[in-house]
Order: structure tokens, then sequence, then C-alpha cells
């Protein structure tokens, strides 16, 4: 997946969510609606997400230290932890708070018509933002499912925020049946109904993501596809006879360290070992460009 496309997909999402969230507070400040507000709350967490991912980015540009000699890649893992720990929680429990209060005293909409027309806005802009998301996602995902790639992806941003535009397509849907049940039947309670499904959704996306998060943060090993090139790229240099064993972690989204024991010939001579482990090094570099840090161990196939 491209950092470059990641990025586009998150400035796509703020700019939206921006916008649809101002909306959103006028119309609540028209309607009274709590649908309304919750989706305003739910689209100002969204703007401060993309923010934190950003900033996140910036931070993970940082260069290699003594005291972190591996870089700070994964600081990305760590604001998309921060992005769906604090942010979706903080957005979905109010949401669900506010529509618990509606549901419990219910009152009537005013100005009903301004709610429908924000909706319906906020539909096509979190759907233009959703389709920009999606068509990064398309360019890397291969045969791999939507959900398959969210799961696998080894980069934060555009899982983040191909979560956030589905849920937040199905909070307006959520917010759009509350506010036409509680004008069609004249009752406040189904406004708070549509509120406290915005904050089902979203706490349901937080879980989610921090289990996501958190697997990147202990360390995720090289996609089975990258693996099978990285062996496939070591076994194809002269020196080595096969992989004995190949350990990946992801010490960033796009830094892959590789730690390789290979077997080598028996009659090897130490001139030729070192020209060789440079040919297997530069060759698994060649086929798998993200592996920054390689580390490869020649040692004799005991193999019986």
């Amino acid at each position: 997946m491209s950092t470059e496309g990641g990025m586009r997909a998150v400035l796509a999402a703020l700019f939206a969510n921006l916008g649809i969230a101002i909306s959103k507070f006028v119309a609540f400040i028209f309607t009274g609606s709590s649908s309304l507000l919750s989706e305003a709350i739910h689209s100002l967490a969204d703007s401060a997400n993309q923010v934190l991912l950003l900033i996140g980015r910036k931070q993970s540009t940082k260069p290699a230290d003594p005291q972190h000699p591996f870089g700070y890649g994964r600081r990305r893992y760590v604001y998309g932890f921060v992005v769906a720990i604090v942010l979706f929680l903080v957005g979905g429990l109010f949401s669900l708070y506010e529509g618990l209060h509606k549901v419990q005293h219910p009152e009537d909409l005013s100005d009903a018509w301004i709610a429908f027309l924000v909706l319906g806005i906020a539909i096509v802009l979190e759907g233009f933002s959703f389709r920009t998301a999606l068509k990064e996602a398309n360019k890397s995902r291969g045969p791999r499912s939507l959900m398959q790639f969210v799961r696998d992806s080894r980069q934060p941003e555009l899982p983040v925020i191909l979560l956030e535009d589905l849920g937040a397509l199905v909070g307006l849907v959520f917010a759009l049946v509350g506010v036409s049940a509680a004008v069609l039947t004249g009752n406040g309670v189904w406004d708070g109904v549509g509120a406290m499904g915005v904050g089902t959704l979203l706490v349901v996306i937080a879980i989610f993501l921090a289990f996501e998060m958190s697997a990147m943060l202990v360390g995720e090993s090289a996609l089975p596809e990258e693996d099978a090139a990285i062996r496939a790229a070591l076994e194809s240099s002269p020196l080595v006879d096969r992989v004995i064993h190949l350990r990946t972690l992801h010490v960033g989204p796009d830094e892959l360290l590789v730690a390789a024991k290979v077997a080598i010939g028996e009659h090897d001579t130490g001139e030729q070992i070192a020209a060789g482990i440079d040919d297997a090094e530069r060759r698994l570099r060649a086929a798998v460009p993200t592996a920054t840090y390689v580390f490869l161990e020649p040692d004799l196939d005991r193999r019986t």
C-alpha cells in the first residue's frame, strides 16, 4: 500500500468532515435534533482523527538516533491507537449519552427540513470521501476482500479512514431514520434512538480498530506474499542453498526488518561468502523494497 495513497485519503476525509461537522452543528442549533448533534460530534471526532494521523505521519519521519536505532516509524501506530481509543470512544459514548437523554426526555423537532437537507449533503460528501479511500485501497489490496485488506494492512491511515467513512455513512443512515421517524410519528424518542445507533456504531468501530492497532504496536510480520518473495530472492542467489529460517518484523509501516539464516556450501571461502551475502541482500531489497534492515547469517546445512 502506498503511503501517498493513504495521505490522499486522509486529506480528502479531513476536508469533507470539517465541512460536514460545521453544517451539522448549525443544523442542530436550528432543529434541536439529538441525532444531528451526535452526527456533528461524530464528524468533529473524525476530523480530529485525521489531524492526529497527519501528526503521526510527520513524527514518524524523524531520523533514527542512538536511543531509537530503528527510527520512529511505529509512531504512526501509536497515533492510530489514540484515534481508536480516545476519539472514537469519546464520540461514541457521548452519542450514547445524548441519545439516552433524549429517549428519557423527548423533545419535538423544529425546522426538520434543515436536518434532512444537511443529512443529504453529508451523505454526498461522505460518499465522496469513502470513494477516494476505496479507490486508494483498490490499488493495493489485490484479490483480498475489503475486510481482509483492513486486517492485513501494515499501514494505519487507510484502514482507519475506510472504517471512519463507512461508519459515517451508516451513522448518517441511522440519523436519517431517527429524524424521519420522529417527524412522522411526532415522537422525539426516535431521534434519541437514532443518536444511540450512531453511538453504538462508533463504539464497535473503536473496539475493532483498537485491536488492529494494538497488533501493529506489538509488531507484525511481513505479509505472506512478501515472505514468499524474500525467500525466493534469497534462494535465487548462487551462494544460498536454502533459507533455514526467516524472521520478519515491521518496525514501521514502510520499514521491514528481515533476519534470516541461510544454508551455504561447506567449501565456500570467506571471500565467496562475503560476496554472496552482499548479492543475496541486493536481490532481497530489489524484490521487497520495504526491507530496510536486513541481517543475514550464513550457516552449514545440517538437515538430514
